[in-house]
């Protein structure tokens, strides 16, 4: 059997070398790749085929629940770890709707990580001792009844779009980064607004954050 290949995706240098610091000694696991955005996973999925993926969320261009999703479609055996510096209710019904296998906040990574990519290289899960307490008592709501589950009428290339609006991104860069005609790209933004009843770039950006699409720190 082979080594074990894992990516690590973070869009800081000192986090990818602490979580490389962390793994890359471990008998029979090797570092496939870095990425440093979430579009960069994607493609690098295509290319490296890993066996599990070190996502954070909070990335630029696309964010490390769109970037699981877009992996999983494209590897759908591939084992996603999620890091976090949260773990709101919203935050883990995202992580287990994206289809990851594992939730691991940053500040317990130096205590967990190793534990975590065990668990997931034997097809395990792997949940904080807090986010298993929530899923036990019930916390996370059937999805209707959910407050603010509207973000999930949005298409994958709408999430994109919207993220990359939040992120200040002009209609050019748009275009350019999702590979659209500016017109294209324009009129996404367009249905986008008319879509959820927003009337300018700031009440996107406020529903790209409320919604956990794009993270502030």
């Amino acid at each position: 059997m082979g080594a074990l290949r894992i990516l690590i995706a973070d869009d800081h240098e000192v986090a990818r070398r602490g979580i490389r610091s962390l793994l890359e000694g471990h008998p029979g696991w090797e570092i496939a790749g870095e990425a440093k955005d979430g579009r960069e996973a994607v493609e690098l999925a295509r290319v490296l085929k890993p066996d599990i993926f070190l996502l954070d969320i909070g990335m630029p261009n696309l964010n490390g629940l769109d970037a699981a999703r877009q992996i999983l479609s494209l590897t759908p055996d591939a084992r996603i770890l999620i890091l976090t510096i949260h773990d709101s209710e919203q935050v883990v019904r995202e992580v287990l709707a994206a289809g990851a296998r594992g939730f691991l906040l940053k500040s317990d990574a130096g205590r967990d990580l190793v534990a975590a990519v065990e668990a997931l290289q034997h097809r395990r899960t792997f949940f904080t001792p807090r986010v298993a307490q929530m899923m036990l008592e019930g916390y996370l709501r059937p999805q209707g009844e959910h407050e603010g589950s509207s973000q999930c009428v949005l298409t994958p290339r709408e999430r994109e779009v919207i993220q990359l609006v939040a992120e200040g991104k002009t209609t050019k860069e748009i275009a350019s980064a999702l590979n659209l005609s500016v017109k294209t790209a324009e009129t996404h933004r367009t249905n986008l607004m008319r879509k959820l009843d927003l009337h300018s770039v700031a009440d996107l950006t406020l529903y790209a954050v409320r919604n956990g699409i794009v993270q502030i720190y």
